[in-house]
């Protein structure tokens, strides 16, 4: 293994989750060939050494920075990526265009559902869904708001998309899973009780 594995692993993931495929090929852009099952092992010791986060995206494993999830104050995008992982898979994409559009008041653009851990190429399984229809913003205001996002870089070109169904399904799991991101983010000691009841009493 090269020196300096490690920093050169860390500054490739900055604001953006790769897989195993991707990190191989920013490395040997920066001159490092590394072979892929070596840097499979390595990646999975930084993983279990609390480095970095590995998240599964069918069909590959996608890593990002473990600082990141550390603070979850700084990052929305993986908040929601760790709390998707709770919902079905095929669910995940509208959920997080529902939740990043509400939070931020706008069309969420591809480069976001990718940091919140979100496989793009299904996209079109739910350009026509009765249920949760999603489709390509049609928003004047879109090039203004790649200018306003300072936080994240987001492409020249990057579409947005937004949700045109608002189902009540939709909303009800959105909202469970906002409400799991908030204990993340809000000290609960001391509010929710030891012996805690099994089901609501409406």
């Amino acid at each position: 293994m090269p020196e300096k594995l490690y920093d050169h692993i860390n500054e490739i993931l900055k604001n953006r989750p790769l897989s195993i495929s991707g990190i191989t090929r920013e490395l040997k852009t920066a001159g490092i060939s590394e072979h892929r099952l070596m840097l499979t092992g390595y990646l999975r010791a930084l993983r279990d050494l609390k480095k970095i986060s590995e998240t599964d995206i069918p069909p590959s494993k996608v890593y990002t920075i473990k600082e990141d999830l550390d603070n979850p104050n700084d990052d929305i995008y993986h908040l929601i990526a760790m709390h998707l992982k709770s919902i079905d898979y095929e669910i995940r994409l509208p959920v997080a265009v529902y939740l990043i559009s509400t939070l931020c008041k706008r069309s969420v653009f591809r480069q976001e559902l990718k940091l919140a851990g979100i496989n793009i190429s299904n996209l079109k399984n739910y350009l026509e869904d009765d249920e949760f229809l999603i489709r390509e913003s049609e928003d004047s205001n879109i090039r203004k708001y790649r200018t306003e996002i300072t936080k994240i870089d987001i492409p020249v070109n990057d579409p947005a998309y937004e949700v045109v169904t608002i189902s009540k399904r939709l909303v009800q799991i959105s909202g469970s899973v906002m409400a799991e991101i908030l204990k993340d983010v809000v000290d609960m000691n001391g509010l929710i009780p030891k012996t805690q009841q099994t089901k609501l009493t409406m």
